[in-house]
């Protein structure tokens, strides 16, 4: 080979994106790197609202300074020349070991919103967790992605007939697993949305409004998509956004209300919100199907306990009869492998993809999970594992 064809073979042109927003998510290496172009995109109010989590915020820092202190127990001298990401969860084999959170109001950070991550997330493989404060109706985030697996979210209202409408619409729409929020029995203000002058549903003081306008593509595209509400809320009732909202947090919420979802619903049924392992076995004595262990992503309880160290122990007591969930802290791939070595059936985020969706839309989205992705088969690969179900407490030791 000569010397100008060696050259050639080492000057090989990068990849060129001509769209400004897909030059930007070519070059976005992880997921930081999206929540950095999802700060610039979207006005202050809609980043803190995704990004933000209660009070002090230390729930949400405790939770992934715990993933950052996880050490890996790699294994050498295997072959993973070819490895398997599929993981069964809740009765269905999907591509990879986590699922996607549920987010309320989604298309304030983007007028794309849950149907663009319902799409994404068919084509990934995984399942997508719509909130029942979703900005799209179930109905059409079902038709955004036909062929993908949708679970429903739900706050039990006191209204058990509203309930019932709720479930209705999701399974009239194809979802096939119901998860039943237990740390919310009443709406939490967030220090920065208070700062921010944002309510839910979202309104603008004169600082937002001005502040908004420094960001004029996110203005024109939520002026083009319409003013975001409650699409779901609104299907089972009437009123203004706020009566709607305000039916669903329930400080009544008992177990007899979870054994009632459970004789209501035949499909799956999960808990979300548990943080002990005496609430796992009450919650897999009602019935469920799997428990998700969760602080809402720190958004609720300040200084709660990290759902990831909780797994083990919830594993070890309730794991022989139901599936467990873990998410809050999650910021890479390599979370997720440690989260399901250290015995969870699957891991599940929120704002790795939210970023993504504030940063470019759908094509953000598929930009976060094309870093999850590669960082999942990396951290397998050099762990030495060449399936997700030969992951265990071996190849990790909590710090």
């Amino acid at each position: 080979m000569t010397k100008s064809a060696q050259l050639r073979t080492l000057l090989k042109p990068p990849k060129m994106a001509w769209n400004p927003t897909d030059r930007k998510l070519l070059r976005a290496a992880g997921i930081e790197d999206l929540r950095k172009l999802a700060r610039k995109r979207v006005p202050r109010m809609v980043f803190d609202y995704t990004d933000g989590a209660a009070d002090s915020e230390r729930s949400l820092s405790r939770a992934r300074q715990t993933f950052a202190d996880i050490e890996f127990q790699p294994s050498v001298l295997r072959d993973v020349s070819e490895i398997d990401t599929t993981r069964t969860v809740l009765g269905k084999a999907q591509e990879l070991p986590f699922c996607l959170a549920p987010v309320g109001f989604t298309r304030v950070m983007h007028p794309e919103g849950e149907s663009a991550v319902a799409s994404v997330a068919a084509q990934f493989g995984i399942p997508y967790s719509v909130s029942t404060l979703a900005t799209t109706s179930l109905a059409d985030i079902a038709a955004a992605a036909p062929g993908g697996r949708h679970w429903f979210q739900l706050y039990f209202a006191e209204d058990r007939a509203m309930v019932k409408e709720l479930l209705g619409l999701a399974e009239e729409a194809g979802f096939d697993t119901i998860l039943l929020t237990l740390d919310t029995p009443i709406s939490v203000p967030r220090r920065r949305d208070i700062r921010n002058g944002l309510t839910i549903p979202p309104s603008m003081s004169i600082g937002t409004f001005a502040e908004a306008w420094l960001h004029p593509g996110w203005w024109l595209s939520q002026i083009r998509g319409g003013a975001p509400s409650p699409k779901v809320l609104a299907a089972t009732s009437n009123g203004s956004a706020s009566d709607l909202i305000k039916k669903v947090f329930n400080p009544k919420l008992s177990v007899d209300d979870l054994e009632w979802l459970r004789g209501a619903w035949s499909g799956n049924l999960v808990a979300k919100g548990v943080q002990s392992v005496a609430d796992a076995r009450r919650v897999a004595d009602a019935g469920v199907d799997a428990v998700w262990l969760s602080t809402h992503g720190g958004r609720k309880l300040d200084r709660a306990p990290v759902p990831v160290e909780l797994v083990p122990d919830v594993v070890d007591a309730v794991g022989e009869r139901i599936e467990v969930l873990v998410d809050t802290g999650i910021t890479s791939g390599a979370d997720i492998v440690a989260a399901v070595a250290l015995g969870a059936t699957a891991a599940c985020v929120g704002r790795c993809y939210q970023y993504g969706l504030m940063a470019g839309g759908r094509r953000g989205v598929v930009k976060a999970m094309e870093i999850l992705t590669r960082e999942i088969e990396v951290t397998m690969k050099l762990l030495g594992v060449t399936s997700v179900d030969q992951l265990n407490r071996s190849h990790v030791r909590l710090r």
